[in-house]
Order: structure tokens, then sequence, then C-alpha cells
């Protein structure tokens, strides 16, 4: 352990023999949490954080600030045997634990994890390209922009999320989008063979020759924490990428995704689309804008095939540029600099939903809802709602039967990111309604009986059938597996299976 660690150890270990009553010390004594033992157990280059150090408000800051977990300590593995470690202490001492990377799930059940030990992941953070160039291994904490990065520069890629900040194994569990689905599909897709440490402290290696192996693709966050992985790499196939935009008042909603649907529904594998709502008062102070990016690979302008119709929309503003992959999340506001990345103590909520296709109605009839909710409770108004048209004949490839992840026939991701500064409980019920009345609005839209949400992306109030899938046959598979590898229950904080 560091020293700093140590010394705190030898503090804390000294304050709970003299049991210091009210203090936080003392609270941490009473739940058991002697770090002086747990730091005896966990390699040199662990760490151990304390309330009301630097190190705690860094390990255990997320990006929205609703539901949060309640964090006695914070424990930072060194190498990944001290995962194992940890778990194997948190359950002697009854405590409950959750594991944390890039701190982006805005779930509000992982609020339910009260008086525990958070595992922060950041350390086990490495990319190894194997011999033969088809795979790599990557560190449980590793977040997306450092696989991104050290593959590209090796003349390598794979699928990642599109956000810079995330881990890759956050969202990869829950099955990951990511702009390259359409060529190899989602991040789960991806997987080899996963390191895992189980509910009961025990390691496995999860692969094809693995029961667990069908559920950690799609449900993984019920079933362990992941402390390393081989996954598959490829060469890159085109190092060009360019992008067009779009920006349209709302006047524009209907001509807007009738064309996405008429020209981009069943796009080519090369091509993707990205919109959103949002206020933008210097352009429109009455009603929001909607911004439309068309990003596609291999080229050094987006074909003028995709971007005339919406053209001739009418845009009041366009722009253009050409770059290569590493560039697309800066473009779409997903950098490590961009305002999705930063944690600012704001709730970030949202509410989503997979379509098949847009139901041009109801989206004009939610852009409304949108527009007036967020201009008469001004602290909602930088609120945003997101259109995601990832290209998908990878994802389609796979049998849908043959991964936890349950909704592979659907073409568009969608959500309600409902953002504003913590105000207490009338304002986090006004939030929370807005987007449900707004996922409401897009699923009468499509006809279907069946809710479908993306579970790295929901609020937390919705069902097991909505994240894992309404076959029977899935629900059974997941409780019988959980019954096996989790019967106490000890992964319950992220979207659980039961």
């Amino acid at each position: 352990m560091e020293v700093v660690a140590a010394l705190a150890s030898w503090g804390l270990s000294s304050a709970c023999q003299n049991t210091l009553g009210r203090s936080w010390l003392g609270s941490l004594c009473h739940w058991g949490i002697d770090t002086s033992d747990l730091s005896s157990r966990l390699s040199s280059t662990a760490q151990i954080y304390l309330p009301g150090s630097v190190g705690y408000t860094n390990s255990t800051t997320r990006w929205s600030n609703l539901d949060v977990p309640g964090v006695n300590i914070a424990v930072v593995p060194g190498v990944e045997d001290d995962v194992a470690a940890i778990v194997k202490y948190a359950n002697e001492k009854n405590l409950p634990f959750l594991a944390q990377s890039g701190g982006h799930g805005a779930i509000t059940t992982v609020g339910k994890m009260q008086n525990g030990i958070e595992i922060w992941m950041n350390q086990l953070s490495s990319v190894e390209i194997s011999d033969d160039g088809n795979t790599a291994v990557v560190g449980g904490g590793t977040l997306s922009k450092t696989v991104t990065d050290t593959l590209w520069a090796a003349g390598k890629q794979t699928v990642t999320g599109g956000c810079e900040c995330t881990s890759i194994f956050g969202p990869g569990l829950g099955g990951g989008h990511g702009f390259l689905q359409g060529r190899h599909g989602l991040i789960s897709d991806q997987f080899v063979a996963l390191n895992m440490v189980l509910a009961d402290g025990t390691t496995q290696t999860v692969d094809e020759n693995s029961d667990l192996w069908w559920a950690v693709q799609g449900a993984g966050h019920n079933f362990g924490i992941v402390t390393s992985a081989t996954i598959k790499v490829y060469d890159i196939q085109y190092r060009d990428w360019a992008y067009a935009s779009f920006l349209f008042t709302g006047d524009k909603i209907e001509g807007l995704y009738e064309n996405i649907n008429k020209h981009l529904g069943t796009q080519s594998v090369d091509v993707l689309n990205y919109s959103f709502f949002f206020n933008y008062p210097d352009v429109d102070p009455a009603k929001p804008v909607i911004m439309f990016f068309i990003l596609q690979e291999g080229v050094t302008a987006v074909d003028a095939t995709y971007t005339a119709p919406f053209q001739k929309l009418g845009p009041i503003m366009t722009d253009a540029a050409r770059g290569s992959y590493t560039d697309l999340p800066a473009w779409t506001g997903n950098g490590n600099e961009s305002p999705p990345c930063q944690k600012a103590g704001l709730v970030n909520i949202r509410f989503p939903i997979d379509l098949e296709s847009y139901n041009v109605a109801a989206q004009r009839k939610a852009y409304d809802l949108f527009a007036s909710a967020t201009q008469q409770n001004t602290a909602l108004n930088n609120s945003l709602f997101l259109f995601e048209g990832y290209s998908l004949q990878g994802v389609k490839e796979v049998s849908p039967e043959s991964t936890a992840f349950p909704f592979r026939g659907d073409n568009l991701l969608l959500a309600p990111l409902i953002t504003y500064a913590p105000a207490g409980p009338d304002l986090d019920r006004a939030a929370a309604k807005l987007g449900n009345d707004l996922r409401q609005i897009l699923w009468e839209g499509t006809n279907r009986s069946e809710l479908h949400t993306y579970v790295n992306y929901a609020f937390g109030d919705e069902k097991t059938v909505n994240w894992y899938g309404y076959e029977q046959w899935r629900q059974e598979k997941l409780l019988a597996l959980k019954n096996k590898y989790d019967p106490l229950r000890k992964f319950s904080f992220y979207a659980p299976i039961a």
C-alpha cells in the first residue's frame, strides 16, 4: 500500500480501538471496516481512500448525482487478484460492494448500494495486443479512449462506445453500441474471454465453454467484475472519416425524420446518423433546435447522395469536416473535453427506447412536449433528446438467441437526457415525469406491446423484461444462472435480474 493509505489505515485502526463515538471514523468502525486488515490482503500498489480525502472524492464522484451509492471506503486494486481479495473481505464483513470505472452508469438502482465498499478499477488499465494481432488483452478498468488510441497507434481498432470517458466493459457487459458495430457487432460481440471475480470472491475465466458466456454478453453486470479480458481486434480498414452536420429549427421535424427513414433507414455499413434536440437561445429563443449529423467511413467528404435530401430542407447552419476514426467522439460531442464527460455535480438521467423506425407524428409530439417542458421549467433547459442511428449489419449477423443482449432486431436508439442541478425531490419528480412522458409518446408511436430499453442508458424504473427481453426462456435462463452464481444477490445494484 502506498504510504498515505498505510498511515490512514494505522490511524483508523487506532481510532477503532478507542471507539470514537460519532466521528466518521467511529462510523467506519461501526460498519466493521478495519483498513489495516484489508490492506494486509492487498498488493503493494493497491490504495484505500477514506471519506474526506481527495482520492475518495475522485474515486466516488459520478457523472449523475441522483441516487448515488453510499460508499464508506473506496479501494483501488493494484493487480487483478486484489479485486477477489476485496470481494472476499466484503463478504466476510457482510458489506455490499460495487465496482466503478468511468462512473457514468446513471441508473438509479446503484443508489441501493449503501454503507458499502467501492472498488475503483482505474489502476487496472492496460491494452496488450497479441503477437498474431487478432486479439488484445484489456484491463478491467480501461477507458474507451485508451483502447481506441492504443490500438490506433498499432494500426488496429475494435468496437468501443462513442464516448471517450466511459469504460469499455461497463457498456460491454450490457451489449454496448459503438461506431464500428456495423462492421463487427456490439462491444460484447468482441469478447473472447473474460477474467471475472464472481460473487463469492472466486475467479473464473468465462469463455464460450462456460455457461455464463451467454449471460455476460448483455446482462453481465449481474454476474461478476471483469478484471481483464481478451477481445477481438482488427486491422484498420479505412483511416478516413468525414461528417456533415445540419442545424434545423423545430418546423423541420417532419421533413427531417421522414428523410432519415427514407434515405438512412437501411443505411450502408459505412454510414451512421445522430441527432438531438437542444435549447440554443442564440438561434431560437422560443423553441429547441435540432442538430443532425451524418458520419461516413472511408471518405474525405460525406457522399452527396446522403446529404442532398437534408440540404434541401433548408438548414439554418451546416458544417463538414474530414478526419479519422479517433475524431468521431469530439465531432459528436462525446470527447473527453466535451460536456458529457464532465462530472459537474449535475443530475443526468436517461429514458431509453429502441425503435425499428421513426414515427414522424410521435417525433412531433415529443418535440412539442420537450419544448414546452424545458421552456416552462428553466431548471431543465440544458436537457437533450438523443437519437442514434448506427449501422447494423454486424449486430444482426449474430444470432439473437446466442447472447443475453435481447433487441438485435431494433434499428434506432433514442433517449431523452434530462440534465439539471440538484434541487430537491420536487425537481427530481418533475424530471423523471418528463423523461417517462417523452418515452411514453415514442412507445405509443411504435404500436408495440413491448417496451425495449437499452440497459446501459436505463433510468432504473424499467422492468427486467424491458432490459433483458420479453421471451420467457430468456428470463428463466437468466434467473437460473443468477441463482447458481449469485444466490445471495451480491451483484444486485445495476439493473438487477431479481
